[in-house]
């Protein structure tokens, strides 16, 4: 499975990607900043060069991130030919010092300027991060738009088709004009200075704050998914369009599914029409503070861990990190196999787990399986996972997962190169509890089909997978759909014996960047004698922009350039369940 970049799941819907018109030929006027150590550079300095490219950049959107390296590795190629890029940073809501910290991160070595006021921003037009603007001899803006097409908001293509910003580049220093003057600019608002209004009565202190923490904190918090904070106002003030923008567009909160015939979803983050609208209304009036006084009381978290307190014991994947490469060439990185013996004398009863992956970079997913039978020997338990947009929270009071006396931990892990070397050492923390406490157990199961084709160019391709009849009742608490960049849709149904059936879960849109998992507020009674039935279909066209290639026939395979079709789902089964056994996960 490929990474995808997440705005903490800031997912774009489809785009134009490219379209023309005729050169912008707006003049620019020199401009004089400062970088982030206070040195004055100007657009004069530059008055030799043939071209110069400007960058408006931010140091927590993720496609600027992204973007920074692509510009470094643009300027080095193209110094020797008169051409410069000037990295400028609009934001309010980035500081010099993080400005510095950004740099020395991405090894940023083109002039990162401070655009204090957002003076030279305005003067551009520039709307977002990152955006480029290629200005002529004369200083005249010939381009504007995207570096290349292989970033997309939620997306990450294995390679660009168009490099938009070396073709405008090389036309220029060829003499001739740019084709493709303009193309469409994807990523975040840029955070402008605004004046509040005085009057409003939606303030971030009375309302705002209380909707961000039932909403969205648990992930926009320091050292979590999401790409920065919204803990405190002087971490959201700079983002209200950004955030008006995704809450409008339902791409924030994530949440995919519709609601269930059986029970309602504990974990369900969608919004409110009302807490919609407050948010609208407090953007439209400067996002305004209010009285602090007014704040609530903040949220408590285990740091480093989602956890209700901290781990009773943490176990590394290895002893020493794994090196991921910078490019493992059209093959990918083979899954990895991490073995771990912890030690247990005695069976262990997991209340809360949570695997932690050591470089969120590079870490697609983990799955933390047990094998009670020793390394390589027997059936496997799936215990704990990571995937992207996975929130674990603690199993139902009284049940556990058992860990059986002498198992060894596996750790498979799927890394994506992102065209740096790095370094990762994952681990996953355990809470136990009192065995005596214990009146259910938690099993994963899975509903899957391997045996599948979609074939090229072809949208709506449906592939269903059921269950054998379950020969116990079983309590269902959770379901977790899994495919890859082509699935589109995906739905849980349960068919009792009499051949009645009722959804459980119906995702209209699937989104690989949030592998939710669906967790019922009480758990679903299932009567001996049912199954599961699941059925995805996938779009493998060039109408989705995350297919690597609609040409493609497509089977079953680990990289997301394949195929999975998998529903998980987790019940609970009396502890002292004699026919347990009989269950097949």
């Amino acid at each position: 499975m490929r990474s995808a970049i997440c705005f903490a799941a800031l997912v774009l819907a489809a785009v134009t990607p490219v379209f023309a018109e005729s050169p912008l030929a707006q003049s620019i006027t020199a401009f004089q900043l400062k970088d982030y150590r206070g040195h004055e550079v100007s657009l004069a300095d530059y008055a030799e060069s043939k071209v110069v490219v400007v960058a408006f950049l931010g140091t927590q959107c993720p496609l600027a991130k992204l973007y920074s390296v692509r510009l470094q590795e643009i300027s080095d190629e193209y110094a020797d030919k008169g051409v410069v890029v000037l990295g400028v940073n609009s934001n309010v809501q980035d500081p010099v010092t993080r400005i510095a910290g950004f740099v020395r991160q991405h090894g940023i070595k083109y002039p990162m300027l401070k655009d204090v006021g957002n003076v030279v921003a305005d003067q551009f037009g520039a709307e977002r991060t990152p955006e480029i603007f290629v200005l002529d001899a004369d200083r005249k803006v010939r381009y504007r738009g995207r570096v290349d097409d292989q970033y997309v908001i939620g997306i990450v293509r294995d390679k660009a088709d168009r490099h938009d910003l070396k073709i405008a580049v090389d036309e220029l220093l060829d003499g001739k004009p740019v084709s493709v003057a303009r193309t469409e600019t994807m990523g975040c608002h840029i955070g402008r200075i605004r004046e509040p209004n005085k009057e409003s009565t939606v303030t971030y202190s009375n309302q705002i704050s209380r909707i961000f923490q039932q909403r969205c904190v648990e992930c926009h918090r320091d050292g979590e998914i999401a790409p920065f904070t919204l803990t405190s106002y002087d971490d959201v003030y700079g983002w209200g369009e950004m955030i008006a923008e995704v809450v409008k567009e339902q791409r924030m909160p994530p949440w995919h599914a519709l609601p269930s015939e059986v029970g309602h979803f504990s974990n369900d983050r969608s919004m409110t029409k009302e807490e919609k609208d407050l948010i609208m209304q407090w953007v439209k009036d400067g996002c305004p503070e209010g009285d602090a006084t007014q704040l609530p009381e903040p949220k408590t978290y285990t740091e480093g861990w989602n956890l209700p307190h901290e781990p009773d014991v943490v176990f590394n994947m290895r002893d020493k990190p794994f090196t991921v490469p910078a490019d493992a060439g059209p093959q990918g990185v083979a899954y990895q196999n991490f073995w771990v013996d912890p030690g247990f004398k005695e069976d262990k009863w997991i209340s809360a787990a949570d695997v932690r992956p050591g470089n969120r970079a590079v870490v697609h997913h983990i799955i933390v399986y047990g094998h009670p039978e020793g390394r390589g020997k027997g059936p496997a338990d799936f215990l704990f996972a990571y995937v992207p947009g996975l929130r674990l929270s603690p199993l139902p009071a009284g049940s556990a997962k058992k860990i059986a006396a002498g198992s060894m931990l596996r750790f498979q892990v799927h890394y994506t190169p992102i065209g740096s070397v790095q370094e990762d050492l994952s681990s996953v923390g355990l809470i136990f509890t009192n065995p005596d406490e214990i009146t259910h157990v938690v099993k994963t199961m899975e509903v899957a089909e391997h045996r599948f084709e979609l074939q090229p160019n072809t949208d709506d391709q449906e592939v269903k997978a059921e269950s054998k009849k379950s020969p116990v009742p079983i309590q269902l608490i959770s379901l977790s759909p899994h495919m890859h960049v082509r699935g589109k849709t995906f739905k849980y149904e349960i068919e009792l014996k009499n051949g009645k059936r009722k959804t459980l879960l119906d995702i209209p849109h699937y989104d690989f960047n949030w592998q939710t998992q669906y967790r019922f507020a009480d758990p679903i009674e299932v009567p001996a004698g049912a199954r599961m039935i699941c059925t995805a279909t996938y779009d493998n066209t060039a109408k989705n922009l995350a297919n690597p290639d609609p040409n493609k026939l497509v089977t079953w395979g680990d990289q997301s350039w394949d195929e999975m079709m998998i529903g998980y789902f987790d019940v609970l089964l009396p502890a002292n369940e004699k026919t347990l056994g009989k269950l097949k996960r």
